[in-house]
């Protein structure tokens, strides 16, 4: 049986560039670019009418930028996961794109392969950084004003176990190395996951990685003790 369709809709204000991801995507298999936009008021309006699964949303748009266009989607409570791109790899960018409530974020001067692999991960409900600008993200969270007292005190909604859990998901690890710390099963984290994005009202693990770090559960640089297993 085939894949389900992950439907995409593509906005950027350059045209050529509109036009390559659509020429990139429908060539993948299970991947189908349903719908464009040139700025960011359009974008809104597709991704209403259309509800891709995902949307391509370049950050320096006319009219709307990518960001505010993002805010407001997310906002309203769209489905569509949103992976913003962009040539800019500024921390500002990549802070306001996250707190609008992009699901990733991605520089467009990546490999084709790695935009494909990303679209597909955000499609399936999680999230994305690009490697080149996670560490920079993470180390400025240390000079970032202190956090609204009610983000602190949402961890007490948390018990120990799932504020341990946190913890590794904010550090980067992966169900399967967050397990093997543990001592549980990979469908026990996945269970404590879902809890801590639950309890806490996130919409997904890049929220949570902010949270933790904004909140202090986690400080950049800190050793987590969780090293990946080495290669059999």
């Amino acid at each position: 049986m085939s894949e389900p369709l992950i439907s995409v809709v593509v906005a950027d204000d350059q045209g050529m560039v509109r036009a390559g991801f659509r020429s990139l995507l429908d060539s993948e298999p299970g991947l189908r670019v349903v719908g464009e936009a040139g700025d960011g008021e359009q974008a809104v309006d597709v991704v209403r009418r259309l509800q891709p699964d995902v949307v391509l949303m370049d950050i320096r748009m006319p009219v709307l930028d990518g960001i505010a266009a993002t805010s407001r989607l997310v906002a309203e409570g769209t489905r569509s996961r949103i992976l913003v791109l962009t040539t800019f790899d500024l921390d500002e960018y990549v802070f306001e794109a996250l707190r609008a409530g992009a699901s990733g974020f991605l520089l467009k001067d990546g490999l084709a392969e790695d935009l494909v692999a990303a679209i597909r991960v955000v499609a399936t409900g999680d999230a994305l950084l690009d490697p080149g600008v996670t560490r920079r993200v993470i180390d400025a969270f240390v000079h970032r004003p202190a956090p609204p007292s009610h983000r602190v005190q949402a961890l007490a909604l948390l018990t120990p176990r799932e504020r341990e859990v946190l913890g590794l998901l904010a550090r980067g690890h992966a169900n399967a190395d967050i397990a093997r710390h543990l001592f549980v099963s990979e469908a026990t984290t996945k269970t404590h996951v879902s809890n801590v994005l639950g309890k806490l009202g996130l919409r997904d693990r890049v929220q949570a990685v902010i949270l933790a770090y904004e909140c202090g559960l986690v400080v950049a640089g800190e050793d987590d003790g969780c090293a990946p297993r080495p290669p059999d």
